[in-house]
């Protein structure tokens, strides 16, 4: 997912992307625990995914407090 396609989402859109993404991260996590899954920099890209996910939602935060 790209920066461009997280902007265009809503505020409750982010929220249910986050927790998505983040459960999609733990069963990466926990598979490839048990048996190295075949390509982990599926972990790294999830990872990556949230963090842009929890800027954003940050970011209108902190938009919101300024005015």
């Amino acid at each position: 997912m790209t920066q461009a396609d997280i902007k265009q989402l809503s505020t409750s859109d982010l929220n249910g992307r986050i927790k998505e993404e983040k459960s999609t991260l733990a069963k990466l996590k926990l598979n490839h625990s048990v048996s190295p899954i075949e390509n982990p920099l599926k972990i790294t890209f999830s990872r990556k995914t949230v963090a842009r996910l929890q800027t954003e939602l940050r970011s209108r935060e902190l938009a919101l407090a300024k005015k």
